[in-house]
């Protein structure tokens, strides 16, 4: 997040696949972590209806960056990466990874990986849990065991219901 980049910072495109600087928004992340205002906006604008673009993908590695030092990682970090990775593993409209990324992109991964396994040894909330599981899985290769962790509780009794013909549990 460095003035030199700002040329480069300014021309990133989110998933509205129109320009978004996400910086302002990692910047109130970077003091108040838990800041609901600032995940919301970072979830609506780098992620639409399964489109993302080279904004979601800069915006992962300073978000891991920044809930590194939090124990537990607020849930927004893995939900919103782990669905930022579903939409460019899913969707071939979404671009790549620029080549300028890259290696940055995939060492937050590696970073994001560790984190949730941490997190999972010792949270129960049922948001964080079931999005460090999806990054856990995507970090894997198992991508519709990532899937499958980002769907709300009631879609996946619903999915199994219609499969195994069993009633959910009351």
């Amino acid at each position: 997040m460095s003035k030199q980049d700002d040329n480069l910072w300014g021309s990133l495109v989110g998933g509205y696949k129109v320009p978004y600087d996400p910086r302002p928004m990692l910047e109130v992340l970077s003091e108040h972590h838990d800041n609901d205002a600032a995940w919301e906006e970072l979830w609506n604008e780098l992620h639409h209806q399964g489109d993302v673009g080279d904004a979601s993908y800069a915006a992962v590695p300073v978000l891991v960056r920044l809930s590194a030092q939090h124990r537990p990682a607020h849930w927004g970090l893995y939900g919103l990466a782990a669905t930022i990775e579903e939409a460019r593993l899913m969707f071939p409209r979404n671009p790549p990874v620029p080549g300028w990324l890259m290696q940055d992109y995939a060492k937050a991964w590696d970073e994001l990986f560790r984190l949730a396994l941490r997190d999972l040894t010792i949270e129960t909330d049922p948001k964080l849990v079931t999005c460090a599981l999806a990054v856990v899985a995507l970090h894997r290769k198992q991508l519709a065991l990532a899937r499958l962790a980002l769907c709300a509780d009631e879609e996946r009794l619903e999915m199994l219901e219609r499969q195994f013909a069993v009633e959910p549990p009351l």
